[in-house]
C-alpha cells in the first residue's frame, strides 16, 4: 500500500504541478476543501457539513423559508428509518409538519395535494423523494446563491480566513507539513 500511495502522489504531482503546500513548495498530497470553501462548491457539500447546515438555516430563517431545509433534512432522516411502525410515525410527522394544508411549517411543492394521508399507511423510504427533490432544487437555484452572497456566509468565511492566517495556525501547518513531507 505504501508503494502504491507514493506512486499515486507522484502521479498527482506530475499531472497537477500547481498543487503546493502552505509554504509554496510542491505538495506531496492534495489538500481537501474545508468550511466555507467547500460550501461554496455545491449545495450538496453545504448540506453534508453540520456547521454549513446551521449557517444555512440561520440564513433561511431570515428569509422566512427555513422550512425548506428542515423538510429536506427530515426526508433524509426518514430514509434511514427502520421498521414499518417507526416509518408510519415519521411519515405522519413529516406530512403534518410540512405537507398538510394545516401544517405548521408548510413547504411550497407542486403535487402537494396529491400526497394524501392514505399513503401514510404504507410508507416506504423514498415516498417523499419527488417532493424532497423539488425543495432541493428550489434551494439550489434560489436561496443557495443568495446565501453565498449573504453577510452570514461572508462573515463566517472571513473569520475562517483570519483563523487560518493566525500565527498559531501557520505554525501548526508548518509542523504538519514537515511531518508529512519527510
Amino acid at each position: 500500500l505504501s508503494f502504491l500511495t507514493k506512486i499515486l502522489f507522484c502521479s498527482i504531482h506530475f499531472f497537477f504541478p500547481e498543487i503546493n503546500d502552505v509554504e509554496g513548495h510542491p505538495s506531496s498530497s492534495h489538500q481537501t476543501l474545508k468550511g466555507t470553501s467547500k460550501w461554496a462548491t455545491s449545495l450538496e457539500n453545504l448540506l453534508e457539513d453540520p456547521e454549513g447546515v446551521k449557517r444555512f438555516r440561520e440564513f433561511l430563517k431570515k428569509e422566512f423559508s427555513e422550512e425548506n431545509v428542515l423538510f429536506w433534512l427530515a426526508c433524509e432522516e426518514f430514509k434511514k428509518t427502520q421498521g414499518k411502525k417507526q416509518m408510519q410515525e415519521k411519515a405522519k410527522e413529516i406530512y403534518m409538519t410540512f405537507l398538510s394544508s394545516k401544517a405548521s411549517s408548510q413547504v411550497n411543492v407542486e403535487g402537494q395535494s396529491r400526497l394524501s394521508e392514505t399513503i401514510l399507511e404504507t410508507p416506504h423510504p423514498l415516498m417523499f423523494q419527488k417532493l424532497q427533490d423539488q425543495i432541493f432544487n428550489l434551494m439550489k437555484y434560489d436561496s443557495y446563491s443568495r446565501f453565498l452572497k449573504s453577510d452570514i456566509f461572508l462573515n463566517h468565511k472571513k473569520s475562517e480566513e483570519q483563523e487560518e492566517n493566525s500565527p498559531e495556525a501557520q505554525t501548526a501547518a508548518k509542523r504538519a507539513s514537515r511531518i508529512y513531507n519527510t
